[in-house]
């Protein structure tokens, strides 16, 4: 069949077959519009695959109803896709613009505090175990000092340079962000 590579000719077969098609199609599906679009897909198909047809298997009217089960049955499957993604999501709230923002700060916010865990785990044990009883745990230097058995004046000191080390590493993250290498900050 040369319906891809003559008008007239497809135009002819369009016309001796839509009301069969559609009736196929109408049978199996419930929405109109549904039906229009699936009947309009199937002749698109059969513009694609027309050079398959080979007459001697059998009449136009059956091939193109392969054609055409092919076509909804495939619209079925995305139905059912589709249903199942709905099935998943239902009763969840879907993000809005608000959502992404929080979003996206959190995951600044997380980026940051895993630089900061990573320069505490690289600091020296007392530097790191005073500013985790101070910073983490909520406690004076001076109780800081006691929990460690050291005094208060090394304590000062240890936190003192946690402080620094960790003050370096959010320095060095704001002059490689964004708005600081454009020159907003």
């Amino acid at each position: 069949m040369r319906l891809n590579e003559d008008p007239a000719a497809f135009e002819a077969f369009y016309r001796r077959h839509v009301d069969a098609v559609m009736r196929f199609v109408v049978r199996r599906v419930s929405d109109p519009h549904l039906a229009a679009d699936l009947t309009a897909d199937i002749f698109l198909a059969v513009l694609d695959s027309a050079h398959t047809y080979v007459p001697g298997r059998g009449s136009e009217i059956a091939w193109l109803y392969g054609i055409a089960r092919n076509v909804v049955s495939a619209q079925h499957r995305k139905a059912a896709r589709e249903a199942r993604a709905t099935d998943r999501v239902a009763g969840r709230r879907l993000m809005d613009d608000d959502d992404l923002v929080r979003m996206e700060e959190r995951v600044d916010a997380e980026r940051r505090m895993r630089g900061a865990l990573e320069t505490m785990r690289r600091l020296p044990d007392g530097e790191r175990a005073v500013l985790e009883l101070v910073a983490i745990d909520q406690l004076t230097v001076a109780e800081a000092a006691a929990a460690l058995s050291i005094r208060q004046v090394t304590a000062r000191v240890r936190l003192h340079r946690a402080r620094r080390a960790l003050g370096r590493v959010a320095e060095l993250e704001n002059t490689s962000s964004p708005a600081y290498v454009e020159g907003q900050v």
